[in-house]
């Protein structure tokens, strides 16, 4: 029988293989919001970020209810894919740039956009999420 947990490290075994998640966070009237964003894993966590204005980390402050699950960039979740639930926080801005610093060693289209923001002299602030069963 399975449980919750080990239904979050299935979809985390399969999310860490690639390179986006879709992220479903609920609005107030419970209505669910889904986004495919780049993520990581890292000791059992799931991390994102995002700007700290987008709907995403406004539902997450409302709201620390998700539901995860592995998709490509546009979204798309293969079939036979998990989707869990899950719980977001916000993390502070210590831990975002932890979380940055993961990102830049993963991903190099992670290290050509921050390069091209401190060419252009464009700040980009950036809020982590991490995501735990």
């Amino acid at each position: 029988m399975s449980t919750p947990h080990s239904d979050f490290d299935h979809a985390l075994d399969r999310i860490g293989k690639g390179k986006h998640v879709r992220l479903t966070t609920f609005r107030r009237n419970g209505q669910p919001v889904a986004t495919p964003v780049g993520s990581l894993v890292h000791e059992g966590t799931l991390y994102a970020l995002t700007p700290p204005e987008t709907g995403k980390a406004k539902r997450i402050r409302n709201s620390p209810r998700v539901t995860i699950a592995p998709c490509d960039m546009r979204g798309t979740v293969p079939a036979d894919a998990p989707t869990v639930a899950a719980t977001a926080r916000l993390l502070d801005p210590a831990e975002t740039a932890r979380v940055q610093e993961l990102m830049k060693r993963r991903f190099l289209m992670y290290r050509v956009v921050r390069l091209l923001d401190r060419v252009l002299g464009r700040e980009r602030r950036l809020v982590a999420i991490a995501i735990n069963p």
